[in-house]
């Protein structure tokens, strides 16, 4: 087996490293997200912590 079979995997090429590729961007999109969401909520905390602040 040569690496242009390997690539090429029996006419399959398109459906696999199309599902490959659709993985990896579903993690990437999944990795922003939970990034965001983490800065959203650190940045809730930071501002209920400077309420109690001015509350006392």
């Amino acid at each position: 087996m040569n690496w242009g079979e390997f690539f090429f995997m029996n006419g399959y090429a398109w459906y696999i490293w199309g599902s490959y590729g659709m993985a990896l961007l579903i993690f990437f999109i999944e990795i922003v997200m939970v990034r965001h969401r983490k800065m959203l909520i650190l940045e809730q905390l930071h501002l209920m912590r400077n309420v109690e602040n001015v509350v006392t």
